[in-house]
């Protein structure tokens, strides 16, 4: 039902195997409940399959982007960073790069007692798994390590087997510009016994942790249809301009703007809902076309509605309204901000710079303009 839920039971299953090492493929759910870190308090070694996962484990740092995690990282950063922690030989060679990659997990996916994934899809009328990926590493993680876990958010589940044909190429699509995405796992359970691969246990967690308490608004139901493509973070300008780190959440970007305040709690997270234009390139480019600046229009009504602001934010409010309102007290506004100028860095923390005013208002530079010509 909660993170907290998931991550004891994997961590209880790793201490009745008496495992050391785990091995996961790429998965926004086991970051959503912290597994890792779970993991590594009752001395498990944990290790990201995922190329763009990896790198980012390696520089103790948390993903940049839901589909790819190492996007803010250059060629000559990733090789220090291979070079410092792998003890690898420098090189600027991508394709080097991913054989260094590959060289250290091939130990780590035949050592490691449990695989972890995720789970694109869920397929209710056979009970199966959907993985879909480009780097084989999931495979891997599944097929290698004798118990394979699954981790999945209860909103993935789909009817029939037939709608992949629709999904599969969806995600590809909207994810990574692709027509299908390199390996698409269909998993029905553990090993047969007269099998010779694939582990001899799998559990597979469903989890809700507040999936359920979002489908109960009608207004914030669509949320769950996301697909996490991450075509929302590409497409706004916010995100461009502050980068995935910025939200320090688990989900960026407006899709991670929407759905964190919901499970994580509105009193920490409110403040997202405001990295936004509301320009609405997230809602157009949205592969199931969830209404997504409108759904942060409500975010920001829904944070106002259940903490009812300070006075003070109120009344500033009612004063900016006012201001705006009428274009003669705007100016005489910004008179007044010219005088305060010195005054204005009371209000801002170190490191921060005030916004510079222009010394002439646009009516002023309009008429200017007008006497020149």
């Amino acid at each position: 039902e909660t993170a907290t839920d998931a991550a004891s039971y994997v961590k209880a299953l790793a201490q009745k195997h008496q495992v050391k090492r785990v091995v996961k493929s790429k998965s926004m759910t086991t970051e959503e409940i912290h597994l890792n870190e779970n993991l590594e308090k009752i001395g498990v070694e944990v290790w990201e399959s995922d190329l763009g996962e990896l790198i980012v484990q390696l520089n103790n740092e948390k993903p940049y982007h839901i589909v790819t995690p190492a996007m803010h990282k250059s060629k000559e950063e990733i090789s220090r960073l291979f070079h410092d922690r792998l003890k690898a030989p420098l090189t600027d060679n991508a394709e080097e790069l991913t054989m260094i990659a590959r060289r250290h997990l091939r130990d780590v996916y035949l050592t490691s007692g449990i695989g972890i994934t995720g789970a694109n899809f869920l397929i209710a009328d056979l009970g199966a798994i959907v993985v879909t990926e480009n780097e084989g590493n999931a495979r891997l993680s599944m097929a290698c390590p004798p118990v394979h876990v699954v981790i999945a958010g209860i909103e993935k589940m789909l009817p029939r087997l037939s709608d992949l044909s629709l999904f599969l190429p969806l995600l590809a699509t909207s994810g990574t510009g692709q027509e299908i995405t390199s390996y698409n796992s269909i998993v029905f359970g553990p090993r047969h016994f007269n099998e010779s691969d694939g582990p001899t246990e799998m559990h597979v967690i469903l989890l809700d942790n507040g999936r359920s308490a979002l489908y109960q608004q009608e207004k914030f139901r669509e949320i769950l249809r996301c697909i996490r493509c991450g075509a929302c973070l590409n497409a706004c300008p916010v995100f461009h301009t502050i980068g995935g780190h910025s939200y320090n959440t688990t989900y960026q970007g407006p899709i991670g703007s929407v759905i964190t305040p919901h499970y994580n709690g509105f009193a920490k997270f409110q403040h997202l809902a405001a990295a936004s234009s509301l320009c609405g390139a997230c809602s157009d480019v949205c592969p199931v076309h969830i209404d997504i600046h409108h759904l942060l229009l409500e975010n920001r009504h829904e944070a106002v509605h259940r903490y009812h602001l300070s006075k003070f934010w109120h009344a500033a409010m009612r004063v900016y309204a006012w201001t705006m309102s009428n274009s003669r007290r705007l100016q005489r506004m910004r008179t007044w901000l010219l005088r305060l100028r010195p005054l204005q860095r009371l209000f801002f923390r170190s490191g921060e710079t005030p916004p510079e005013l222009s010394v002439k208002s646009f009516h002023e530079l309009w008429a200017e303009h007008e006497n020149k010509s």
